[in-house]
Formats: structure tokens, C-alpha cells, sequence
């Protein structure tokens, strides 16, 4: 051996000895100080460190890749083990069953059987010993569970006897005889089980977030009990890639949002292959949280690993596990314990000694922490106990776990749908389901009787939690009828006053606020606009909720309208996220029936930024069954001067028309807001509708006019089309029926006065406050009619009213043509349509109206060119018109420019 090689032989033994001093110096202060004491000792060693010599540890977002918990730590297991694994085995069993039988008999149903068998341990040790339907308190856990594990939620509610097995058999099949399982959590399709509809992927967590935030604003604001309630998401990690996954995660470690627990179940696969198959998604999401201020707890390797963990004195298996990459983890989980030991150990002969004693089958079968109960258990209750703070579960899972061949750990995995009957019965062995052979074929469900031990014991388990979960209920008594005193002043108008409807909604509001009854149900949520809307007036009425308070002097402390937070203040000023402030809206007009509260959300954002931003958000509310006022500011293609493209809405109207249960406003005048706002409190909170509105209105302002009398006006402005102004011009046999909506609808009263004036003709002006409402009404007559051909024909309410209408037809809109064109065929004679199609433009009101032909002289053109299509006036006479009220005929095509 060369001197060299001595000198380094003798220094790497010196290194290794004195590294084993350290270290049991380091075992000495935990025996006496403890891991506090520990955790001081090295910060001051690594502060030495850098003061004398400039030592500067290298920097990390993670922990070494080993359970955050170690063993000696783990808090004792207090159930039956052996009990809850026949538990968890009878639901894998019926799960897998619901699965394979519904694709049995119709092919390609669906349905999903891996996501649930990788995290059965996990929802098996949260429902028998966490999940609680009921707190002390009185209050409960809130749970989003993840979407593609519904099966497994089914097949545990039929064993507790709250699902029949006829709704099992037709699992994905809701329109058989008897009815049927929604694929998902849809509590619009199951309003007495689901809460929560998660399967839009990146939509729980984000909600979870704003749930467990809203929970805290109504303790903070007197409205609920504090108590100790929780809220779970069990999430997937390639649902974390989602932007809503992470997109507010400060926000629950800013608000100390130590009521939420996010479980991820790290099974290492998204739907076609590896979430991370050249890294490791559990370190990742490790890193992520850390550094956002979460509690990470990770649950990595299961109790097989403790004895190999505690005698890795010098780091080397830890070591080693860090530098496996995701994708050749997935490898293990599907061969054998002999290339386990080859591939994983046999890269240092110091491994392959730490795992001689055991074979390769005992190496196979070497489970991961998420499948241990009692590791879960223990990540569980130091996430519940734990304070100041939201917790993170990472629990590493196999995909598929416990279908053997067919597709344990494989890419293909979330797409199995069917098992043959050797891999039912492999399956069937494995969980020791006591179905014989001949009867396999079928997948047959599988029930114990209620007096059997398993039986008994989930059920007393759920008891001692405070009952069943999932379930929906909804606990809110209606409230009684809002005054009609609040809404008396704006069926008087403005006298002439010039007023944007956002100043009437503001106004209408603040008086709503000042209720003695409802004031303190009522819920403003504003994504940083709140002075773009004119509502700082109401920063000193109600104030700005804050966790905190106001821990500083504002710098416009000495203004009237000063920005002010307080704990107990009700304004949600959420910043600059509409996908948030959805969120809180739905946490807000879900209440009812997750805390038994009827707050009543306003959620006032830019009209633009609303069903084309957070459409898939919006589609989750109306599934949940949400109420409350969505109000789109600064609304219409062209009454937002100056902003342009991206801020112009022409849009969210049509964008509206899909949500079934969504009513959809456009109204012109102060009295249309106020009817249709006391109509909404009505349905939604007096007759508990599940139903939710969407309001326009803009920043242009206008004066508002009185509210015409008679009953058929208010009926009318529910309904969606009333006559608003009827012509004076009574000595003409040229007519026309004109439609207005929104601010385009004082367009249309100018075009009135000038066909009038200046070419004889006598029209009407309606108010069109809801195409969508008479687009449905027309088609629910066409149907009935279609389906009752015997029966006296139903009308639609657009056809009762113009009936006796004499005349042409336009109909003029801040919104896309196709939107009163959805009515043309219930119109007596042909519609025409002016709309805003196209993108919008940086310009003032009067060019934008110029530019999308739905001015005062395109209405005018557009009334005297149907004339002349039905023969009333002469061609010729339109050239002139056309020349009188200087319109371009050449102008570009607005909607493709």
C-alpha cells in the first residue's frame, strides 16, 4: 500500500470515528434534554459554526427521505388491528366488485379501482378513529375525499347498511329502476351523501383551504362556536400538478390554519405513468410545503422498515433510499424480492449485510407507510394535536395494491376496469373474503350479518366518532322575509341623477348590511376591487376580516373611508384571486348545510374574470347545491372605457347559460336590481331553492328611472321580459318592438326617440332581464307540448307577451348575438340581433358602441332595415339613412377584427 493510500485510509477512520463521538454525544443530550434541547444545541453548533470559520451548511427544503415520525415516537395503536384489517378487506372487496361487475354488464362504464386500493389504509384508520361526524363541541370534520376513490366510500356505506345493494348493482348507472351511485361525489346528484364534488382535480384542495379559513371567519365574527373541528382533503399526488392544488397554500399557513390536514396519498402514479418517474414527488411536495410554513408529517416506510432504520448507524440505507428515483421505485413494487435485494441493496456490501436474515419473499413484502396503520394512525394524531399551523400528510402508497398481475403498481393501472376469474380469485385469497369459487365469476357483493364482529365493530367505531360520513344534511332553518323597506327607494329612481348600477347594488347592500335580522348573515367578497366597485364605504361599516385584527396604522388612517381590518370584520378582501374568492363564496352559500348558518355570499368581481376564469368553479358550486349572489362588475363589452381586450365582457352571459341552476340578470334600472335581489334572498333563504344568481352590472353611470306600476312589471322583471316604454306615437302604420338590456338599454331608448322623431316610426322598448330564464321557459314548453299531444299547448312566456305585438323585432345587447337569438324562435316574427361578438378594444363608450354596431343609429338602421325587408319602407330610403347617421358601411366586421 503507496503512503497515500495509508494517509487517506487512516483519515477516513479518523472521520468515521469521530462522527460516531458526535453522534453519541448527540444521543446523550436526547436521552437528557431531549429532542428541544437537541434541536438548540445544533442550531447553536451550526451559528458557531459560521461565526468562527464561515462554515456554511449547504441549504435544503427536505428532511432525509424517512418517516417524519420515527418509531420510538409513535403513539400506540388504540383498536383492533386484526379487526379493522378484516374491515378494510371486506370494502376493498365491494369496491373492486362495484367496479368489475358494472363493466360486466355494459361495457366501458367506467369506474375506477386502483386509486381506493392504494389508500384504503388511509381512509380505513381516518373513519374508525378520527374522522368525526360529530365533535364535543358539537361541531364536526368536514371531508373532501378524492374523487376517484368513491367506490371505496360506497362499498364501506353499504356495509354500514346506509346504501342498498341494488344502488351498488348500479354503480354508474343513476337512470336504472331504483336508482343508481353517481361516478363521483355529486351532492347535486346525491343530496343526502356527498358534500363536497372533488373529481375536477385541483378543486378540493384549493376549497379545502377556503373552507377551513371560512370556518375561522365565523368563530372570529361570533356566527359559529369555536370548537375543535377539522377539515380533511385526501388528495392524490398527481393531482398536485393542478394550479388550484397550490396556488393558496400561504394563505392557510398565513391564517394559521391548524384546523386543515391535507392527506396525499403518494402512490406515485397519475393516470398514464410516474407523477415524478426522474425524481421524487413526495421530497418535492416536501420542499413546497416546508417552505410555505405548512407541518410536513411524512409516512414513507411501513413498520417492516423500523428494525433496518434503527440500525443504520451510519446513514448509508437512508442514503440510499434518497438516491432512488420514483420511476425505479415503481420498478420494485412489480418484481421480485431477489432484484429488490439486487438492484436496492446490492450497491454496498454494508446494505446486502443489513438484510441477510431476511429472504426475498420477506423482501417483496416489505410495506410502505402508507399501507401501515399504524404508522397512519401515528401521522394522524400528531396532525390533529398539532397547532399553529396547517399539516401535510405525504403517505407512500402502491397504486393498485392488492391486485396482484392485474395491474398492482403498473402504468396501466387507473385504467383497469375488469378482473379474469383467476385474478378475482387471487384477489379474493389475498383479503380472505369468504366467497367460494363457483360464485367468482359474478364478482358478487359481500356482507357479514350486522350481529357479525366486523359489522359491530364499524358501526360502534362510527358511533363513538358522532355518526356516519359521508353525509349531507342540510341544518339551517329558513330565515324569515327581508323588509320591503330596504328595497322601497330604488323603485323611485334618481330624479334625473346620473347613477351606475354598481353604486345602486353598493347602496342596496349597505342597507342590507345595517339589518338587524340578515345584516350579520351577509357575506361582501371582493378580489381586491373593492374601490374599483365603490364599496369603501364600506370598510368603515363593516370592516375587512383579519385573522389578526389591524396590526398597524393604515396610511390613510386619517380619511373617512380609511382601509380597516378587524377580527371580527366582514368583509372578505381576498386580493388578487378570483379562484379564492370562489372558494369562499362556496364555503359562504354552503354553510347552511355544513355549519347550519344561512350567510348569504355577494361575490362583486370583474365580470370578465368570472365564468371564463373560474367557469369549472363556478360548475362545482351549482353540484354543491350553493346559494348566493355572484355580481359581475363592470360588465357589458362596452361600458368598461378604455381597458380593452382583456378586461371587456361580451360573454358571460352565454358562459352562464350551461349552469342549470343558475339564474342569470342583466339588469338596466336601479328598481330591476332590487327586485331581483329580494327575490333572491326569497328563494334561496325564505324557501330554501337550491339555486344561485348572477348579476351584471356596470360602472356607466345613467339615471334611473322610476319603476313603472302594475304587478305584471315585477313579474316580468323575474320572469325576464317586460314593456318597459310604449311608444306615443299612435298615427303610424310603421312599427317596431325593441329589446334593450343592461347600459345598452339607454341605447335603445335613444333609437326609440330618433325612429320616432325623425323616420316615423312607433316603437316599443323592452326590458329583456333574463334571455337564459326565457331561452329554458321556451324550451320547457316545446318539450311538454312534444310530450303531451293531446293536452292544450303550452305558450312560452316570450310568446304571451308579444303576441299582440305590432311591428319588427331587434334586440340589442352588451353581450355576444347569439344570446337574444336564443329566444328568436318564440319571437312572432323575425329577431334580428345586435350583439358585441368579437374582441374588445382599448377606446371610450361611443367609439366601443360605434365599433360593435349596437349604438342608437345601428338600432336605428338595423329597425329600418327589417322594415324594409318586409316590404314597409323602400331599399333606397336606407342608403340615405345610412348616409344621415354617418355609419361606415365599410368598417371592419367587428366580430373578427
Amino acid at each position: 500500500m503507496e503512503t497515500s493510500d495509508v494517509a487517506e485510509t487512516q483519515t477516513n477512520g479518523l472521520e468515521v470515528l469521530e462522527t460516531r463521538e458526535w453522534l453519541d454525544s448527540l444521543d446523550y443530550v436526547l436521552a437528557q434534554g431531549g429532542p428541544e434541547r437537541a434541536g438548540r444545541l445544533l442550531q447553536q453548533l451550526s451559528l458557531h459554526a459560521k461565526r468562527a470559520a464561515g462554515v456554511n451548511l449547504p441549504f435544503t427544503a427536505t428532511t432525509p427521505y424517512q418517516n417524519t415520525i420515527p418509531s420510538i415516537q409513535q403513539a400506540p395503536f388504540p383498536g383492533s388491528q386484526e379487526m379493522e384489517r378484516r374491515i378494510k378487506s371486506l370494502v376493498r372487496w365491494n369496491a373492486l366488485a362495484m367496479v368489475v361487475r358494472a363493466n360486466k354488464l355494459q361495457e366501458g362504464i367506467g369506474g375506477h379501482i386502483s386509486t381506493f386500493a392504494s389508500a384504503a389504509t388511509l381512509y380505513e384508520v381516518a373513519f374508525n378513529h378520527f374522522l368525526r361526524a360529530q365533535t364535543e363541541g358539537g361541531d364536526r370534520d368536514l371531508v373532501y375525499f378524492q374523487g376517484h376513490a368513491a367506490p371505496g366510500m360506497y362499498a364501506r356505506a353499504y356495509l354500514e347498511g346506509r346504501i342498498p345493494r341494488q344502488k351498488l348493482e348500479n354503480f354508474r348507472r343513476e337512470l336504472k329502476p331504483g336508482g343508481g351511485l353517481s361516478s363521483y361525489p355529486h351532492p347535486w346528484l346525491m343530496p343526502d351523501f356527498w358534500e363536497f364534488p372533488t373529481v375536477s382535480m385541483g378543486l378540493g384542495p384549493i376549497q379545502a383551504i377556503y373552507q377551513a379559513r371560512f370556518i375561522r371567519y365565523l368563530e372570529n365574527r361570533g356566527l359559529k362556536l369555536s370548537t375543535d373541528g377539522k377539515v380533511w382533503a385526501f388528495l392524490g399526488d398527481g393531482e398536485m400538478d393542478e394550479p388550484e392544488s397550490l396556488g393558496s397554500i400561504t394563505l392557510a399557513s398565513r391564517e394559521r390554519l391548524d384546523n386543515l390536514i391535507f392527506v396525499v396519498n403518494c402512490n406515485l402514479q397519475r393516470l398514464d405513468g410516474p407523477v415524478r418517474g426522474n425524481g421524487k414527488i413526495i421530497q418535492e411536495l416536501e420542499a413546497i410545503f416546508r417552505g410555505a410554513g405548512w407541518n410536513v408529517i411524512k409516512v414513507i416506510w411501513g413498520g417492516d422498515w423500523d428494525s433496518l432504520i434503527r440500525s443504520d448507524r451510519d446513514g448509508l440505507l437512508v442514503k440510499r433510499m434518497g438516491e432512488i428515483s420514483d420511476g425505479q421505485y415503481q420498478k420494485y413494487f412489480v418484481e421480485s424480492g431477489a432484484y429488490f435485494r439486487h438492484s436496492f441493496f446490492g450497491t454496498d456490501p454494508r446494505l446486502l449485510k443489513m438484510v441477510e436474515h431476511l429472504s426475498d419473499e420477506q423482501l417483496a413484502r416489505m410495506r410502505l407507510g402508507g399501507h401501515d396503520p399504524i404508522k397512519v394512525y401515528a401521522a394522524y394524531k400528531a396532525a390533529v394535536e398539532h397547532r399553529g399551523s396547517p399539516t401535510i400528510i405525504l403517505a407512500k402508497t402502491i397504486k393498485g395494491y392488492g391486485l396482484g398481475e392485474a395491474g398492482e403498481g403498473k402504468n396501466i393501472t387507473h385504467q383497469q376496469k375488469k378482473l379474469n376469474d383467476d385474478e378475482l380469485q387471487m384477489f379474493r385469497s389475498r383479503f380472505g373474503i369468504p366467497i367460494p369459487d363457483a360464485e367468482l365469476h359474478d364478482a358478487p357483493f359481500y356482507r357479514p350479518a350486522d350481529d357479525s364482529p366486523e359489522i359491530t365493530y364499524m358501526k360502534e367505531r362510527r358511533k363513538q366518532l358522532g355518526g356516519y360520513l359521508p353525509e349531507r344534511k342540510v341544518r339551517a332553518k329558513p330565515i324569515t322575509p327581508v323588509s320591503e323597506s330596504h328595497f322601497e327607494e330604488f323603485y323611485k329612481g334618481t330624479e334625473g341623477r346620473d347613477v351606475a348600477t354598481t353604486m345602486v347594488f353598493v347602496r342596496l347592500l349597505g342597507k342590507l348590511l345595517r339589518d338587524p335580522e340578515i345584516g350579520k348573515l351577509i357575506v361582501p367578497i371582493i378580489p381586491d376591487e373593492a374601490r374599483t366597485f365603490g364599496m369603501e364605504a364600506l370598510f368603515r361599516q363593516v370592516g375587512i376580516y383579519s385573522s389578526v385584527g389591524q396590526l398597524y396604522e393604515p396610511v390613510d388612517m386619517d380619511t373617512l373611508l380609511y382601509y380597516k381590518e378587524a377580527k371580527d370584520g366582514q368583509i372578505l378582501e381576498e386580493g388578487i384571486t378570483e379562484a379564492g374568492s370562489m372558494c369562499s363564496f362556496i364555503a359562504a352559500g354552503t354553510a347552511y348545510a355544513n355549519h347550519g348558518i344561512n350567510t348569504i355570499p355577494f361575490f362583486i368581481y370583474y365580470s370578465m374574470f368570472g365564468f371564463q376564469r373560474i367557469g369549472d368553479l363556478i360548475w362545482a358550486a351549482a353540484d354543491m347545491r350553493t346559494r348566493g349572489f355572484l355580481i359581475g362588475g363592470t360588465a357589458g363589452r362596452t361600458t368598461l372605457a378604455g381597458e380593452g381586450l382583456q378586461h371587456q365582457d361580451g360573454h358571460s352571459h352565454v358562459l352562464a347559460l350551461p349552469v342549470p341552476n343558475l339564474l342569470a340578470y342583466d339588469p338596466a334600472f336601479a328598481y330591476e336590481i332590487a327586485v331581483i335581489i329580494q327575490d333572491g334572498i326569497k328563494r334561496m333563504y325564505v324557501d330554501q331553492e337550491s339555486i344561485f344568481y348572477y348579476l351584471t352590472v356596470t360602472n356607466e353611470p345613467l339615471p334611473m328611472p322610476e319603476m313603472p306600476h302594475g304587478a305584471e312589471v315585477r313579474d316580468g322583471i323575474l320572469k325576464g321580459l317586460y314593456r318597459f316604454k310604449a311608444s306615443e306615437k299612435k298615427d303610424t302604420k310603421l312599427r317596431a318592438q325593441l329589446f334593450g338590456s343592461g347600459t345598452i338599454m339607454f341605447e335603445v331608448l335613444k333609437a326609440q326617440r330618433i325612429l320616432e322623431e325623425k323616420y316615423g316610426v312607433a316603437a316599443d322598448v323592452w326590458s329583456v332581464t333574463n334571455y337564459k330564464r326565457l331561452y329554458r321557459d321556451g324550451n320547457d314548453c316545446e318539450r311538454w307540448n312534444m310530450l303531451h299531444p293531446g293536452e292544450t299547448p303550452r305558450v312560452p312566456f316570450v310568446t304571451q307577451c308579444l303576441k299582440e305585438a305590432p311591428g319588427v323585432f331587434v334586440a340589442a345587447s352588451d353581450y355576444m348575438k347569439v344570446l337574444p337569438e336564443s329566444i328568436a324562435q318564440w319571437v312572432p316574427r323575425p329577431l334580428v340581433a345586435l350583439g358585441t361578438d368579437g374582441f374588445g378594444r382599448s377606446e371610450g363608450r361611443p367609439s366601443l358602441r360605434d365599433f360593435f354596431e349596437v349604438d342608437a343609429k345601428h338600432i336605428v338602421l338595423a329597425t329600418l332595415n327589417a322594415l324594409a325587408r318586409d316590404k314597409q319602407i323602400t331599399r333606397e330610403i336606407l342608403q340615405q339613412v345610412i348616409k344621415d347617421l354617418g355609419i361606415n358601411p365599410e368598417k371592419p366586421n367587428p366580430a373578427i377584427s
